[in-house]
């Protein structure tokens, strides 16, 4: 028998808590830089476990209609669209793990947000 990790600070469990991610968008983008740190700090995860947490959170963003994407440079242009990804949700969620993975470096505000367009 599994248990599933809950939120160390508000006692929400994982799946709870991936199912909830999605209610920001009708207020404002959902940063990557704020899902990489919650599945790290708040539940504990590291390496494939927080992987996973990271593609379930990404997915289900993806599912309520969000985009990856960056802050735009252009006058009234608050975001740019981040069609490289892919287009089916496992596709853009792997891609973008890849990346950050690649990268070795954790996500920032500057980086990769998904909105609602």
């Amino acid at each position: 028998m599994s248990i599933e990790p809950v939120d160390k600070y508000f006692g929400i469990p994982l799946s709870e808590w991936i199912e909830r991610t999605p209610n920001e968008l009708e207020i404002d983008a959902v940063g990557f830089w704020q899902i990489v740190p919650i599945g790290r700090d708040s539940f504990g995860l590291e390496d494939d476990k927080l992987n996973d947490f990271v593609k379930r959170s990404i997915i289900a963003l993806l599912e309520k209609g969000a985009v990856p994407v960056r802050p735009s440079t252009n006058e009234g242009e608050a975001w740019r669209v981040q069609r490289q990804y892919g287009s089916k949700h496992d596709e853009v969620a792997a891609n973008i793990i890849t990346e950050w993975l690649d990268s070795g470096l954790d996500p920032d505000h500057d980086g990769l947000w998904f909105a609602l367009i």
